[in-house]
């Protein structure tokens, strides 16, 4: 009589959170990595929390200067810059460090993410996580608290929402603009600099009235790519201020949809890009 083998019972998937280990141990190592130069990590802090204090400085030099901009005065500008600020600092955070996807094309590492049973872009978010940025939004949050308590706001629930809706909906905009970013990245290779100008240079758009812009500015950065809706409608919504012709104060509630309209350019160029790309054969 011939025994046969029980029957081997099928392999149940893993939990959901068994799929992110992997990234969890990579962002776990980089952030040990990082604390374990103190003086260094200290040096890096400072650094950031300068930049971010020469940024606002740039703002309050512009408004203590012209005093009233675009309809907007002192008090205005802090919340203008530290919802902007806030919400870039924490897409910076998280993508920030895509902008060196050009290094790893140009010298064939990025072959690496493609042998690796994992989304080659959550890969690469998931690469690096830089704790100096924290300093920079320390310095936003800062100034944003100074402008919620500095300027005469009808608080309410709608109030409430409308800040926390702007600062995640901002966050998710700005990192939406920083895959854009990467995935030109695959057709310029060395054009890390334009890219810049339009993730870096807008967020310092989103730290100025739209309203003082020319008309080709305000359809870049109302329509094309929506940085005004980070921070400048939805201060015009908390301060209870109409707006300019054709850029109202309830365009403020839109910011989910501009967050999306940015990622759905994202996910084009991106998928555009993975598939204009070619191995780098080393």
């Amino acid at each position: 009589m011939v025994e046969t083998a029980p029957p081997v019972a099928p392999q149940r998937p893993g939990p959901a959170g068994s799929r992110w280990a992997p990234y969890a141990a990579v962002l776990n190592s980089r952030i040990r990595a990082q604390r374990s130069y103190r003086a260094s990590f200290a040096g890096e802090i400072v650094a950031a929390m300068l930049l971010g204090l020469v940024e606002f400085a740039e703002v309050w030099l512009i408004f203590r200067q012209a005093k009233v901009l675009g309809g907007l005065d002192m008090d205005a500008a802090l919340l203008l810059f530290g919802l902007s600020n806030l919400a870039f600092a924490s897409a910076q955070l998280v993508c920030g460090h895509l902008d060196k996807l050009p290094a790893l094309i140009r010298l064939g590492m990025l072959d690496i993410y493609h042998l690796r049973p994992q989304p080659v872009l959550l890969q690469l978010i998931t690469s690096d996580f830089s704790l100096r940025r924290l300093a920079r939004g320390g310095v936003a949050l800062i100034v944003l608290a100074a402008g919620l308590v500095r300027n005469d706001i009808e608080w309410s629930a709608g109030t409430v929402v409308l800040i926390l809706l702007t600062v995640v909906s901002g966050a998710v905009l700005f990192a939406g603009l920083f895959v854009v970013a990467a995935g030109c990245q695959f057709f310029l290779i060395d054009g890390a600099e334009l890219t810049n100008s339009f993730t870096y240079g807008g967020s310092f758009a989103a730290t100025q009235p739209a309203s003082v812009f020319p008309t080709p500015l305000r359809i870049l950065f109302c329509v094309a790519i929506p940085v005004a809706f980070t921070a400048y409608f939805p201060t015009l919504a908390v301060l209870g201020l109409p707006g300019p012709a054709g850029l109202p104060s309830w365009l403020a509630w839109c910011v989910p949809l501009a967050a999306g309209w940015t990622w759905l350019l994202a996910a084009v160029m991106w998928r555009m890009g993975t598939r204009h790309y070619q191995s780098g054969g080393g």
